[in-house]
């Protein structure tokens, strides 16, 4: 079964993208994870996602298009980044997720994905 882990990251873990003291040891353990995760033959694909202030939101209304510049919703924590897993159940993608860099700066949302029509 696939699901998706969505990476959120509070303020202050976010904050270690831009120290030049902390930068190299946020990535090697996100690089760490990563490459885990690669080798165990369970991750289908990933990103990381570029901060909100780089986001767009789109709505229709009555045929009418509204662009607003940032996320849809103004949380503390922010999206991060994602990754698709191939497992077996909800118990192996939680195992991952237990696993991730920030789950204990942030969280990580758990989302089975919908398969196609006819599946």
């Amino acid at each position: 079964m696939h699901y998706m882990l969505q990476f959120y990251e509070n303020p202050e873990e976010r904050a270690k993208h831009h120290d030049p003291a902390r930068v190299d040891a946020y990535f090697a353990g996100w690089s760490a994870f990563i490459g885990t995760l690669a080798q165990s033959g369970a991750m289908v694909s990933g990103n990381g996602l570029l901060p909100p202030d780089t986001a767009t939101t789109l709505r229709v209304t009555n045929g009418t298009r509204h662009v607003v510049d940032g996320p849809v919703a103004d949380n503390k924590e922010i999206l991060g980044g994602y990754v698709i897993l191939d497992v077996a159940d909800l118990d192996a993608a939680l195992d991952w997720a237990a696993k991730v860099p920030c789950v204990t700066a942030g969280s990580v949302e758990i989302r089975p994905i919908l398969p196609p029509p006819g599946a």
